[in-house]
């Protein structure tokens, strides 16, 4: 036995049995007679029997079916971004197969480790599945305390087609997407799981369980490509004499919300998120107001009402609105365009636009369109992405994909960007982003992954709109797009479309109730869509609760605060000068910060009740109440103790929509008329 006593990691080895690493939040004990291992962590979660496997030639090959399983030289001490650490490879070995290495790292003060699969031959492999963590045996240590039913996440690849997250408990079978939790509602101690890099492959993670309280089987693997990525093809090979897995983190941590915060953190260690140094982004989007009847008047009426009427109550931040065109802005004539950008920064104000850089729109007789930026030496039907017979594939909501690596595209990607920059525009909504991380035969062989080109073509677009590059910062936000990867933008719209309905607030905040965690993190702002606060061009207008509701969902959210109404509409404008000059409702939004759900265990519904602890006030602390009920009115009770406020404490409470103040001490009881919202400031006395 090798004992590295000096360190806060601690490796124990025998050379023939196991190996065995350890830092008193979590151990790993590697079992060298069967190439499995074990993972436990202080909370009580641990993982047995731990298998690692990759797919060859048509065959599924996992580490208990090599014949050779040994410690690959002496772990090694390591300093990086997580810390000062161990990283310890394992080498399992057999004469007809590829060498397959598990590589772990552990640090200092840390409840999770990290792993990385490593499969390496003399010629050249390819593998287009690696099952990173494979296991059939996963226990939370207290499956039969009462109300402790294991919960798992479900995270969804992207945003699109109003896909929900959910959490379900066994019996069950489930795909969850890039990271899961699996947590226990009443004490939240939680087990995540999720890949921290994302340059080449998509990620899903399996559960299964058949019985009630019992997981049978828990799958991370790399290859994910289904009805879910919105693939039609199986996931691209990786090729070479060395293929790597995704980087994997695994945590046991005694609130699963805390281990959500901790591996979006994680993931910005191995990829920094883009940076922004401007405030939080508040204006307006004209989808909602008017969808493909967008014109010139209704533009700029809006830049207009918005400097005249609300901006003086305070509706700005850093003195400044964006103003942003949605789809249909050619529906303006170049006149009109320069015209009315030439108003809209007269007004002090910014201008946004949008733009689909991965998706065709045009029918097949327009394939033979010339594409921007080539001078005809490209047509539309060349750039098109394809399957290895050659056939264009499948669209998604009516548009066709992009190839991203295409030389064409990237002419075009130029020719956009450069009109949008010259024009003086400040702010882009890329939307429809899947389309660019389809499975498909792309222009460059280099490139075999759907992922590994979506990573090629937004890294190409970004390096075109860097401030270095064209002189001012200009904001990019993502709306239709999968999660990861996230360097590319400085927002991501959190959900898919949301109007104004106390069902959008519901679905909006459903997606807040488990993707909090990536604001300021992944990227610098959540965003929770247009907030329609009186109506959306395709729905009947809305009451005053619920559009005052979808408004507080968007002040929590993190936040990009853009508006969704034409405030010709007099009841529009009535509640946008009403609502918005409230300082301490705005104030709020400017603070750029999250919300956080006191409750993850809604199935495939959203908590009610967020609460934010003030950045800079330490005896005080927001929160969020809504009832989506929109017929019923309710009386919520809610614990401050669960809040992680203190039970025996009385707290001044501060109604910031109504301006009352009551007082709390344990319990706050909370009236909410029917689709009614309510944001207090609670005060410790």
């Amino acid at each position: 036995m090798i004992t590295n006593s000096d360190m806060a990691v601690k490796v124990g080895v025998n050379a023939e049995t196991h190996v065995r690493v350890t830092n008193g939040l979590m151990s790993l004990e590697v079992n060298l007679e069967k190439g499995e291992y074990a993972y436990a962590g202080s909370e009580g979660f641990a993982l047995r029997d731990v298998r690692s496997g990759f797919r060859w030639h048509g065959r599924e090959y996992h580490t208990g079916q090599y014949d050779r399983h040994v410690l690959a030289g002496q772990p090694e001490k390591i300093e990086d971004e997580f810390g000062t650490g161990v990283h310890a490879v394992i080498q399992h070995e057999s004469d007809l197969l590829p060498v397959l290495e598990q590589h772990f790292y552990v640090y200092e003060g840390s409840p999770f480790f990290i792993t990385r699969i490593v499969i390496t031959g003399q010629e050249e492999i390819k593998v287009n599945r690696i099952a990173v963590v494979s296991t059939q045996a996963v226990s939370s240590g207290s499956e039969t305390a009462p109300g402790e039913a294991l919960h798992v996440l479900r995270v969804p690849y992207d945003n699109d087609k109003w896909v929900r997250y959910l959490t379900e408990t066994s019996p069950l079978e489930t795909e969850s997407y890039e990271v899961t939790a699996l947590f226990q509602p009443d004490s939240r101690n939680g087990l995540i799981l999720g890949s921290i890099s994302h340059d080449v492959w998509k990620t899903g993670i399996r559960v299964k369980g058949e019985t009630e309280g019992k997981l049978d089987e828990l799958e991370l693997y790399a290859g994910a490509a289904d009805i879910m990525t919105r693939d039609s093809q199986p996931h691209g090979h990786v090729i070479g004499t060395r293929i790597e897995s995704p980087l994997v983190m695994v945590g046991d941590y005694g609130d699963y919300r805390t281990g959500l915060e901790a591996y979006g953190e994680a993931n910005t260690k191995v990829a920094p998120a883009l940076a922004w140094e401007g405030g939080v982004p508040m204006g307006w989007n004209s989808w909602s107001a008017a969808m493909s009847t967008l014109d010139y008047e209704l533009y700029t009426a809006t830049s207009d009402f918005l400097k005249q009427e609300v901006q003086p109550q305070g509706f700005h931040n850093e003195n400044t609105l964006y103003i942003n065109f949605d789809a249909f802005w050619d529906s303006l004539t170049p006149a009109e365009m320069e015209d009315a950008l030439r108003r809209v920064r007269e007004n002090g104000h910014r201008p946004g636009t949008y733009w689909t850089p991965f998706a065709f729109w045009g029918s097949p007789a327009q394939f033979g369109q010339a594409v921007e930026g080539t001078n005809g030496k490209y047509t539309y039907a060349d750039i098109l992405l394809r399957d290895p017979h050659g056939e264009i594939l499948p669209d998604i909501a009516g548009g066709l994909a992009i190839d991203p690596t295409h030389p064409g595209n990237l002419a075009r990607i130029d020719w956009y960007m450069d009109k949008f920059v010259s024009e003086g525009f400040e702010y882009i909504k890329l939307d429809f982003m899947a389309h660019g991380a389809l499975e498909g035969k792309h222009h460059n062989p280099d490139i075999t992954t759907g992922i590994a080109a979506y990573n090629y073509g937004l890294s190409y677009l970004v390096e075109k709109l860097s401030p270095e590059r064209i002189g001012r910062p200009f904001f990019i936000n993502l709306s239709i797009a999968p999660l990861f990867p996230y360097s590319y933008a400085h927002s991501r719209r959190i959900s898919c479309d949301v109007f104004g309905t106390i069902q959008d607030t519901e679905y909006l905040l459903n997606s807040l109730t488990h993707g909090w965690w990536m604001n300021d993190a992944l990227y610098r702002f959540n965003d929770p869509d247009h907030a329609v606060i009186y109506k959306s061009f395709n729905q009947d207008s809305t009451t005053r609760h619920e559009g005052r509701s979808r408004l507080t969902a968007s002040v929590i959210s993190g936040t990009v605060l853009l508006l969704g109404d034409d405030f010709r509409n007099e009841e529009a404008a009535w509640r946008a000068k009403n609502w918005l000059g409230n300082e301490e409702i705005i104030e709020v939004a400017r603070l750029g910060k999250t919300f956080v759900p006191v409750e993850g265990n809604r199935g495939k519904q959203a908590a009610d009740t967020f609460v934010l602890t003030h950045p800079s006030e330490a005896q005080a602390a927001y929160l969020a109440v809504f009832n989506f009920d929109a017929a019923e009115s309710v009386q919520k009770s809610v614990s401050l103790e669960r809040c992680g406020l203190d039970a025996h404490a009385p707290y001044k409470v501060l109604d910031l929509w109504e301006g009352t103040v009551s007082e709390a001490e344990g319990t706050l009881t909370v009236e909410l008329a029917p689709a009614e919202s309510k944001i207090l400031k609670l005060i410790r006395n």
